[in-house]
């Protein structure tokens, strides 16, 4: 029986981490990123200088499926202890509980970090990813209309929030 494992994301992720990424800002609305990203782009995306935020791949048989990682929310002190977390899956993988693998993983990583409140930012048309947030306990909390515009569409970003 296959087993997913997640590893903390390395230099060597990097291909892998960038093509699954950019197969969202080319074809979909779920990062609001227009142009493709170069590798030094995307590192800045995934690693961070401070430890308690981290990327992990997600591996399925020894190949990378997709990444979750849990980023800085925002940069003023009063909010150390709030992170964003963020999940990117290939494709064919999408409807087959990974997202709430993925969730789960970087919630126990976050407790471990002394997280308070994970975030997160969707668009507002990715009921696929809202789904896998609603049903591990997040709740809706922001609500920005049209804030975006990619593929001549205006769209809405949405957060949900969990206190862990």
């Amino acid at each position: 029986m296959s087993e997913f494992i997640f590893r903390e994301a390395g230099e060597e992720h990097i291909m892998d981490l960038l093509n699954i990424y950019n197969y969202y800002v080319l074809y979909t609305t779920a990062t609001f990123h227009a142009k493709p990203l170069t590798e030094e782009a995307m590192r800045s995306l995934i690693f961070f200088h401070n430890p308690k935020y981290k990327t992990f791949v997600i591996l399925l048989d020894k190949v990378i499926i997709g990444y979750v990682l849990l980023t800085q929310h925002k940069s003023r002190e009063a909010y150390d202890r709030t992170g964003e977390v963020t999940v990117y899956l290939k494709p064919d993988h999408i409807g087959a509980g990974v997202g709430s693998l993925a969730v789960k993983y970087i919630e126990e990583f976050a407790k471990q970090n002394d997280f308070h409140v994970l975030v997160a930012t969707i668009c507002g048309e990715n009921q696929k990813s809202i789904k896998v947030f609603e049903r591990n306990g997040y709740e809706k909390c922001a609500h920005y209309k049209q804030v975006g515009s990619k593929f001549n569409q205006w769209l809405d970003v949405v957060a949900y929030q969990k206190i862990l």
